[in-house]
């Protein structure tokens, strides 16, 4: 680690020692290293999103295991001899959940000659109207007439795949004040070879990309009061986080939304049946039917892997073991926390405003679903609460109390690490951004004064940001 005078000189050279600009930070908070706690692992190769909470125990490891392999292994149509995994369908994105989440970690959007989107999906939904307060209430859309509310562009023999997704792209030139310019990427989403017909006229439609799956058990022990505090706090400067209010199938009223892109699941329970129903049309006993719409009659006639008894075809004891599993993929250690550089990135990360939304430490609950989770001082870097995020990146798709143009601040923890798990650097909701500088550029609306400051950073100092993320 650099001497306190080579890491004031290196401050000083990017311009932040200054009387009235004075560092916040000249050596790295105690415990922030440990970004999940307790649970925090020491790995950086491909398998870092990969590992069980540190703090698990030997016999508690098994049941990770277990999850891991429903996690990873892929789910065959029905009816076949493997009658644990069989169900797969009618309609659906893959056949696995490691496929969208490669090596745990993020997709990313389809190549111009891909088959299938794979580890990008399509939501789609309808303008609201007052008719429909009930479903909106407890799905927070109006789903396609049609094609429901998510597209699904395979699907088992005899059954027409809905459609196929492409993404075309447009530059956006972006220059900073020493001159330097940056292309950015526009998306344009098209679906073709549609299986059932035109579309409603006015479908919304949001192209999302599988997100990272470490640390979301801790996140889930976040307590709703913490969630609400920051909403409350934060309304000044242009910020205004708000949570997202969403339904929960279990307890059948609205709670407070805290997973998805948009704050749209309460839990990882919920989060982790929606999609076994959407991506892989499996059911559950929360979601006992297949994902078809009254159009897609081949679709609701085909043979399911439920038991003989109606048993849906992800028992209740598989999917305790992949939420388990969830709940317990760890976040990695940061690397070069006390790294001149990365404090000074640090320190232009606070300057330019980015804690307002990416809020860095948390407590968990100490009453939290699993004890290894309980207690824990975690360093997410997100507030779970919605932004509006400008026009540049809005979908124009609601989500019960969120915008066309809302997101969910997302956790930055371990985003360093994405070349090496998941072997790209695309990052933002549809994968447009290409690195984290682009990501950064794209923000806008409530973050549109904190990207103004990072655009007049000069090279040297955009280098410290990034630093800085790459070492979260």
């Amino acid at each position: 680690m650099p001497s306190l005078p080579l890491r004031l000189s290196l401050l000083l050279a990017l311009g932040l020692a200054g009387c009235d600009e004075a560092p916040r930070f000249t050596q790295p908070e105690p415990g922030e290293a440990r970004s999940g706690g307790a649970a925090t692992v020491h790995k950086t190769d491909h398998n870092a999103f990969s590992m069980p909470s540190a703090n698990l125990s030997p016999t508690r490891r098994l049941d990770f295991s277990v999850g891991n392999s429903f996690f990873r292994s892929p789910w065959v149509i029905a009816p076949s001899t493997t009658t644990a995994r069989d169900g797969l369908g009618p309609l659906f994105n893959t056949n696995g959940c490691q496929n969208c989440h490669i090596k745990d970690g993020r997709g990313h959007p389809p190549l111009p000659d891909a088959k299938n989107a794979v580890s990008m999906l399509v939501r789609l939904s309808i303008p609201n109207e007052p008719t429909y307060a009930k479903l909106i209430e407890q799905t927070g859309i109006v789903p396609e007439p049609v094609y429901g509310g998510q597209l699904q562009d395979m699907a088992v023999p005899g059954v027409a795949p809905e459609g196929k997704v492409r993404v075309d792209y447009q530059p956006v030139s972006v220059r900073f004040k020493d001159g330097t310019e940056i292309e950015l990427r526009k998306p344009s989403l098209q679906i073709t070879q549609l299986g059932y017909g035109p579309m409603h006229p006015e479908t919304r439609m949001s192209a999302r990309i599988a997100p990272p799956m470490i640390g979301l058990g801790l996140l889930e022990a976040i307590p709703d009061e913490a969630i609400l505090a920051n909403a409350a706090n934060n309304r000044r400067d242009g910020i205004n986080g708000r949570p997202n209010q969403v339904w929960d199938d279990a307890q059948q009223k609205t709670v407070l939304g805290r997973f998805g892109w948009k704050a749209g699941q309460p839990n990882l329970n919920q989060q982790n049946v929606h999609a076994f129903s959407g991506d892989m049309g499996l059911t559950t006993r929360l979601r006992p039917f297949d994902d078809c719409t009254p159009a897609q009659t081949a679709c609701l006639e085909a043979p399911n892997g439920n038991g003989p008894d109606g048993e849906p075809e992800v028992s209740d004891n598989i999917l305790r073991l992949v939420e388990f599993y969830t709940r317990n993929l760890a976040v990695p250690a940061r690397r070069d926390a006390g790294s001149a550089q990365v404090l000074a990135g640090k320190n232009l990360f606070y300057q330019a405003g980015c804690v307002s939304c990416h809020t860095p430490k948390f407590t968990t609950s100490a009453n939290a679903a699993e004890p290894e989770l309980a207690n824990q001082v975690i360093y997410p870097y997100s507030d779970l609460l919605l932004h509006d995020m400008g026009p540049g990146l809005a979908d124009n798709r609601t989500e019960y109390a969120a915008s066309g143009s809302d997101w969910r601040t997302p956790p930055l923890w371990g985003i360093g690490l994405t070349q090496a798990v998941s072997g790209h650097t695309q990052f933002l909701h549809d994968g447009r951004a290409r690195n984290l500088l682009e990501a950064v550029l794209w923000h806008g609306g409530e973050a549109e004064p904190a990207k103004q400051q990072v655009l007049q950073f000069n090279a040297e100092q955009r280098a410290a940001l990034l630093a800085f993320l790459n070492s979260l």
